[in-house]
């Protein structure tokens, strides 16, 4: 009888249609374009389009920039992360709310900010030209930038959490036993928080491949320099479509691997 009970409380209830139909239809808005794109693939040439050198040119580019994108993002964002989660100082909220700008700004409106700061005539873009001949706009250097500006924030969040929900008593008794600051973060801290980390590190990752916007306005759009694979995808789109759908399923399978790779975090179900 106890049994039964526990099943009857347990047993999943029947969605109301009233919410079933809207659900559903919810589904298909977000499932059917990915369906289309499978449909329209051409799936007979598909391994000669991707063999295509312009193809493999954008496809290195995209791998290349959004790793070094995504190590300097660690650089930056794991201290950072830290500042946030583990300090109190005047105006924490301000900055948490800076950090997390990039996430709503349209992405072209982010490389126009990049330019004014980074440009030649820039706040910082000159000064980074006449001391040290450096220029980031329209270069490869560039698309890495603009790719870290935009994939950042999602690495700053990921880690902040993982540093607000890890236990700090193992941390307080290393410092107890004579541990410095640093020894602690790096033996204690890290080792703690590093499922937070990969997972941060995969989203900006997998963010920087697919940063269009910003890297357009701020790097440009040249061959086997700037253009990246949603560029490419961009620009076979007028000329090319069947071209435009081999490159779009290259990025839907990266995102389905992100996707999977993550699923224990931020998919399953308790």
């Amino acid at each position: 009888m106890g049994a039964a009970t526990e099943h009857h409380r347990t047993a999943p209830a029947r969605p109301p249609w009233m919410l079933l139909v809207p659900a559903l239809a919810g589904l298909a808005f977000l499932v059917l374009p990915l369906a289309g794109l499978l449909v329209r693939a051409p799936w007979s040439t598909l391994p000669a389009r991707l063999a295509e050198p312009y193809v493999l040119e954008a496809l290195r580019l995209s791998l290349v920039t959004a790793t070094i994108a995504t190590a300097m993002s660690l650089l930056l964002g794991v201290p950072l992360a830290w500042l946030l989660a583990r300090t109190d100082f005047p105006g924490r909220r301000l900055v948490r709310a800076l950090v997390t700008v990039p996430l709503v700004l349209p992405p072209v409106v982010g490389g126009v900010a990049l330019l004014l700061v980074l440009g030649r005539r820039g706040l910082v873009g000159q000064w980074l030209e006449s001391a040290f001949g450096i220029t980031l706009p329209f270069t490869t250097a560039g698309v890495v930038v603009a790719e870290a500006f935009v994939a950042m924030p999602f690495l700053v969040i990921s880690v902040e959490g993982a540093l607000r929900a890890a236990d700090r008593r193992y941390e307080e008794a290393a410092a107890t036993l004579g541990a410095s600051r640093w020894t602690v973060f790096r033996r204690v801290t890290l080792p703690m928080v590093m499922p937070g980390v990969v997972a941060g590190a995969v989203l900006c990752w997998a963010r920087a491949l697919g940063e269009f916007g910003a890297t357009i306005t701020f790097a440009g759009n040249f061959p086997g320099t700037t253009r990246t694979m949603p560029l490419a995808v961009y620009l076979a789109l007028e000329t090319e479509p069947e071209a435009a759908i081999v490159l779009s399923l290259v990025l839907l399978a990266v995102s389905v691997v992100i996707l999977a790779s993550l699923r224990d975090r931020w998919v399953s179900a308790p």
